[in-house]
Formats: structure tokens, sequence, C-alpha cells
């Protein structure tokens, strides 16, 4: 049947828009290669979606999926996290010449695929883990991704003199991609978005992230992106352990 076929093709959609990024960020379009990771983190809903929807679950679809997650949401977001490396070491996208880096310099323009690396294993590490049919165990990778790429666009949208300070920096961004790239592969206990059912009761945390999440938005706007990350890690921690909002 035609419907089994949908969800695959909603994640290759994924794929595609996880490609395109890279090309683009190889070309230095930075600005529309974010927005292609938005766009693949769309497809990666939709295609979860659709597959309950539509009771279409396989083993081709769940691999296909983590694969299509390694390329959209671990190497376009290193790419783009190295080429803002790049900015904070040579104030240009443009590497010099290779025999002239220093070993100094090599590590940190390495320190981006860091995201790369640990989101490969997070999702490998998600394929055999059967704790997280639920909730997760570590920061997923979408989320992870969308954290790094929204940086990006804080650092070329804000005025704030202190945020472009951070985000040039090449020790606080190394700081930065190391933390949250551990956080994929850690035992820390996050809550998930699915809703099995419409009611408050047993969704208590997710209708408050939301809530919180809408709020920022409206704030903030775009500077309201990492921050809506920062807050479901800090949401977790307090319904794991302080309060169970479920």
């Amino acid at each position: 049947m035609i419907k089994k076929h949908i969800p695959n093709t909603i994640t290759s959609l994924n794929l595609l828009s996880g490609c395109i990024s890279i090309a683009l960020a190889f070309e230095g379009y930075l600005t529309f290669s974010v927005y292609m990771i938005f766009i693949a983190a769309v497809f990666d809903f939709l295609d979860g979606m659709s597959a309950r929807l539509l009771n279409a679950y396989s083993i081709v679809g769940k691999e296909l999926d983590s694969l299509a997650d390694v390329v959209s949401f671990g190497v376009a977001p290193s790419i783009i996290m190295f080429h803002m490396m790049k900015i904070s070491l040579f104030k240009t996208f443009h590497l010099p010449p290779i025999e002239n880096l220093t070993l100094t310099e090599i590590f940190f323009l390495l320190i981006p695929f860091f995201i790369a690396i640990l989101s490969g294993v997070r999702l490998a590490k998600f394929n055999v883990d059967e704790r997280q049919t639920e909730n997760f165990i570590g920061l997923a990778v979408p989320a992870n991704a969308l954290f790094f790429v929204s940086l990006y666009l804080v650092s070329i949208l804000t005025a704030n003199e202190f945020l472009i300070g951070l985000l040039k920096n090449k020790i606080a961004l190394s700081l930065i991609i190391i933390i949250f790239s551990l956080f994929l592969v850690s035992e820390f206990p996050m809550f998930s978005l699915k809703f099995k059912s419409m009611g408050f009761k047993g969704n208590k945390i997710r209708y408050i992230f939301i809530v919180l999440s809408v709020i920022l938005l409206i704030l903030l706007h775009t500077i309201a992106i990492p921050l809506i990350i920062i807050l479901y890690i800090l949401l977790s921690a307090i319904n794991n352990w302080i309060f169970n909002f479920d």
C-alpha cells in the first residue's frame, strides 16, 4: 500500500534538506543553510507523526530516520559551527593556507565536528535503547542541532555586544559545543513532546514547556530559540529531580 511509504518519503525529504544545507554552507550561504535545517526538523516531526497516524512503522524507516538525522542534525550544524569557529579565529570565512595553520588553530577547527560524531553515537544508542520509547535519555539530536544553528542567527541578528562577543570567542564557542554535545550522550532523562492524549493530566510538563516557549518567541523572536532549548533542559531537570509534573 502507498501509505506505508509516506513516512519514509518524508524522512527522505529530511535527508534532502540536510544535504542542501551542507551544500549551501560550503558555498557561504549560511543563513539559507540554517533555514534548511529548520525545514529538515519539520520533516523529521512529520515523518514520526505520519508513521503514528498511519500505523506505518518499519525497521527500515527507523534506520533511515537515524541516517537522515546524522546528516541533517549532525553534519550540517557541524559545518555551520565550523564556519563560526573560522570567524572567531581568523575574522573571515576563508581559511589561511593549510601549511600556515598552527596546531592550536587546527584543534579549535576540529571541535565543531564533535557535534556530528556525538550525534551519530547518540542515534546509535537510541536505536538499541529500549528505555527511550516514551521519553529521552540525553538531548535529542534535532533539538541539539536547532540550538547550534540558532546561535548563528543570533550572532548576525542581535545588537547585544555581550552576545556577539561571546559567540565570536573561540574558547566560549568551544565550551558551548563540547557541553551540549556531551548532553547528547549523557544519561540525563528528558521528556519528549509525544502526546498520548490531549488532556492536561499526563502532559503538564509538555504544556508548560509549550506555553513558556511561545512567550519567549513573542518577546525575543530569534534569540528565543537557543533559550527554548535551554528551557527544555532545565524543565527536564526540574521534572525529574524536584517535581513530577506528569
